[in-house]
């Protein structure tokens, strides 16, 4: 398939429509969706391509899978929204669901990434009584300004200063450059367990652990960010399990409802909102609710984290026999997967795209490799055929 191939008059009505009508934010892909099943999406004009972006790490379960379709569209048939001035089954579920898994006492529900950053920076500050946040350099954390307030780089902050202060970067992976940041307002220290906008970045064994410990020491929380990390992603529930670090709070998002859209977070016993310090009208709303029960259902009784293990090291020995001159390193765990090359990687992606795979660069080096976790072996050795003429 080549590029022309999908400018059909279609195609460019929808272009002409979306530029008319929609906030020009998002270099997109000249290409208009249409379906998808598993790990392949189709688009207007019939063409395939094998998903590795899965819409950046949300569609863990693979595309419409056929007991989320079934669990939304039951609920939509009974109760699609009523506010959190009640009380639902779905939504209690859920929270012992998510408590259970993460090993963690209570949940907030919200609506996406930056909203579960957002809650767990208000009820930082709400518990400590404490107002500043160290943050790693290269850290995405999302797109609102609080949660931008510890987003690192300068192109998503500099237009919208001054932001919330009270922030610090440090270099990632160096607890000691944590160390030497702390002082009495220090509320938190929020880190992504792997950085994932900023290059698929894995830290060291140990630096996790010195972090909780030096958390401890100075009494303060410590926040993982696992809204790209979780459910699955790196061969584990959740990057954490990896290190058997515990945070004190913990964003989710991304693939928490099988494709619906849906943040929270959970927190340690002890750490708490109180009565209307935090709230959301949507957040844990029943069809959301719905789709993540399914979404952990699968993820569960098909074995997806174990095969996240496995799926991941196959694509990474795979990447790794490449042995090419422009891979300076292939990185991650499960399948999060990092290929740092030794030039801008756009012109890769779109390689890709007219060969049938869907890619993702980020940190303009870095080719993001975030499948559905029902992958096959058969898809990812076409995959790593398209690499491999890089």
């Amino acid at each position: 398939m080549t590029k022309e191939t999908t400018l059909s008059k279609d195609y460019k009505s929808i272009v002409e429509q979306d530029e008319k009508y929609v906030m020009q934010t998002y270099t997109r892909q000249p290409i208009a969706l249409e379906s998808g099943k598993g790990s392949v999406v189709r688009d207007i004009n019939g063409n395939e391509f094998i998903d590795c972006v899965a819409g950046i790490a949300v569609n863990n379960v693979g595309h419409c899978h056929p007991r989320v379709v079934e669990a939304i569209s039951k609920q939509a048939e009974k109760l699609i929204h009523v506010s959190n001035i009640y009380y639902t089954d779905v939504q209690a579920q859920l929270a012992e669901e998510l408590t259970n898994i993460t090993n963690m006492g209570r949940a907030f529900f919200c609506n996406s990434g930056t909203e579960a950053v957002e809650a767990a920076m208000k009820l930082a500050r709400v518990t400590t009584g404490k107002t500043e946040f160290i943050a790693a350099e290269h850290s995405f954390h999302g797109r609102t300004m609080g949660s931008l307030t510890v987003t690192h780089k300068s192109i998503y902050r500099t237009p919208f200063e001054p932001l919330i202060q009270g922030e610090k970067f440090v270099a990632y992976n160096d607890a000691q450059a944590i160390r030497d940041e702390i002082t009495k307002d220090t509320a938190a220290v929020i880190v992504e367990p792997i950085q994932g906008e900023g290059g698929i970045n894995v830290p060291s064994d140990e630096y996790l652990k010195e972090v909780r410990e030096i958390c401890d020491e100075k009494d303060m929380l410590l926040i993982f960010d696992e809204v790209q990390t979780g459910f699955g992603r790196t061969g584990k529930w959740f990057c954490k399990d990896h290190s058997k670090v515990v945070p004190d709070i913990m964003t989710m998002a991304k693939a928490i409802g099988g494709g619906f859209p849906m943040g929270a977070i959970v927190a340690r016993d002890g750490i708490s909102f109180g009565k209307s310090q935090h709230a959301a009208t949507f957040g844990g709303g029943p069809l959301a609710c719905a789709a993540s029960l399914a979404s952990i259902g699968v993820i569960r009784d098909e074995g997806l984290v174990d095969r996240s293990a496995q799926m991941g090291k196959y694509f990474m020995d795979k990447l790794n026999s490449l042995e090419l001159d422009n891979i300076v390193e292939v990185r991650g765990r499960g399948l999060m997967i990092g290929v740092e090359i030794n030039k801008p990687c756009a012109d890769i992606v779109d390689l890709a795209r007219e060969n049938g795979v869907l890619l993702n660069c980020t940190s303009e080096k870095v080719i993001r490799i975030a499948p559905p976790l029902v992958i096959t072996k058969e898809q990812i050795d076409a995959v790593v055929d398209v690499l491999a003429q890089i």
